[in-house]
């Protein structure tokens, strides 16, 4: 008779390690709240896409199209800088020269530089003599 007693405390202790071990191993609940806000937006945001290509089904293609043309712009340019690395140019550029002018539109002048005074020349005939000799 005791053994019956002691069953429904088991069942109780037993049911309790189960919740723990429930509890410990799912992720909270405000996660699956905030994974089904999600899906719930995305399937949202499915259904009106659908129904917006459905009824401009030419907008679609257009869009389609030029994010080709974008994708294949992108791609050949990358294959021309890479071409131009190899070969050592710069990948884009062009120069021109720009004369400089004053601000009455004339043009400028150039200085002439400034001339050194001259030096006499050394005297090679010493020998080179100290003072301290």
């Amino acid at each position: 008779m005791n053994t019956f007693n002691g069953l429904p405390g088991r069942a109780l202790e037993l049911a309790g390690t189960l919740g723990d071990n429930l509890r410990n191993a799912l992720p909270p609940a405000r996660k699956w709240l905030e994974t089904g806000a999600k899906l719930g937006a995305l399937k949202t945001g499915a259904s009106v896409a659908g129904k917006f290509a459905r009824r401009n089904p030419a907008l679609l293609v257009a869009a389609a199209a030029g994010a080709g043309l974008l994708w294949y712009a992108v791609k050949r340019r990358k294959r021309q800088a890479e071409e131009a690395a190899r070969q050592g140019e710069p990948i884009e550029g062009s120069s021109r020269r720009i004369d400089a002018r004053k601000a009455n539109g004339s043009e400028r002048t150039r200085r002439k530089p400034a001339s050194r005074p001259t030096r006499a020349p050394r005297d090679t005939t010493t020998t080179g003599t100290h003072a301290s000799e």
